[in-house]
């Protein structure tokens, strides 16, 4: 098994019915889940300063890190979830 974080973006004010299908999501990846979380108060450091990330519909807003077979097996579990906008997907590497 590989590690795969998943990137959650978009943000809207979550109705009831939004906030139970994120429970039934978190709940059918229970298994699979290394650790999840949230963002809040986010800057971007540049070369030219640092600037306030809104919290908005393109905000990255959580993430999820994951154990899937492959690429693909993270991709079909991102699809089930009820993100906002998008999630991205990338294979957690080790450095050694």
């Amino acid at each position: 098994m590989a590690r795969y974080m998943l990137l959650h973006c978009g943000f809207e004010p979550p109705t009831p019915e939004m906030m139970q299908a994120w429970e039934r999501w978190f709940e059918s990846v229970a298994d699979r889940t290394v650790q999840h979380g949230g963002f809040a108060g986010g800057v971007e450091v540049s070369h030219d300063g640092t600037t306030p990330l809104p919290f908005g519909p393109g905000s990255m807003t959580g993430y999820s890190i994951i154990n899937a077979a492959n690429l693909d097996e993270a991709q079909s579990i991102a699809r089930e979830n009820p993100f906002v906008d998008a999630i991205r997907v990338y294979e957690i590497r080790e450095h050694e």
